[in-house]
């Protein structure tokens, strides 16, 4: 379990903390010619090899690099305006899929990965809160495309990047109580962003607006509350 916790963690921090727009821009624009690409693939390589913490493992490293640029410029050849969002998903879902098989093929049979130092429940906790932070809010964005709201068409403008961080730290809170077996917080927390929220929708009068609100906020919390009660049961393993 050790293994696939810390190559997932591997992967959210190159395909998410670690990759800037910029980058992402430059890979769709050039695909293949794009310098980026390459580098991108030999970070998730690199990341996975710190991971593993052995360079005598550099291969399964290199199976990640590759497999991760195979994916990626397949993703970048066949995404269009119609696919963009679905393509995004298949896309995290092979490249998990890769770490998932390397997993099942060499942890606990040919290698012992087991950790000393940290029991897998620190790594469980690192790779869910990282993944409640960039992941989730670029996931989110993402899907969000479909629909496009600016200021001039709710009436409400707000801080740059304030919705995203907003997001964030909502859904740490919320792993957080539910961890803790506080439901009732979670609760007050969406009853107190309900109360902050209605001064801006009811500004607004703009029911896209309260349905972009709506629908943003139910996933937001679902994704938070199903990562902690995942995390209870890797607890309890």
């Amino acid at each position: 379990m050790a293994l696939l916790i810390k190559l997932l963690i591997a992967h959210l921090l190159g395909d998410f903390v670690f990759q800037t727009q910029k980058s992402v821009k430059h890979k769709e624009k050039h695909k293949l010619k794009s310098i980026r690409l390459y580098v991108h693939a030999l970070l998730h390589g690199l990341l996975a090899l710190i991971a593993l913490w052995d360079l005598s493992l550099w291969y399964i490293a290199l199976v990640i690099a590759i497999s991760h640029l195979l994916i990626d410029a397949a993703k970048l050849y066949s995404t269009n305006k119609n696919n963009k969002r679905w393509l995004y998903l298949t896309d995290q879902v092979a490249h998990v899929a890769v770490i998932i098989t390397i997993w099942l093929l060499y942890d606990g049979t040919l290698i012992n990965f087991e950790i000393k130092e940290l029991p897998f429940q620190f790594w469980a906790l690192v790779l869910c809160i990282l993944f409640l932070t960039t992941p989730v809010a670029i996931a989110l964005k993402t899907f969000f495309t479909r629909w496009k709201l600016d200021s001039e068409v709710t009436g409400v403008a707000s801080l740059k990047n304030a919705g995203k961080w907003i997001g964030m730290i909502e859904r740490l809170l919320i792993f957080i109580f539910v961890v803790m077996g506080h439901f009732e917080a979670v609760g007050f927390l969406i009853t107190a962003k309900s109360v902050f929220r209605f001064g801006d929708l009811s500004k607004a009068k703009n029911m896209k607006l309260t349905e972009y609100v709506l629908i943003g906020t139910l996933i937001s919390f679902g994704i938070a509350i199903l990562t902690g009660l995942a995390f209870q049961q890797i607890v309890l393993l």
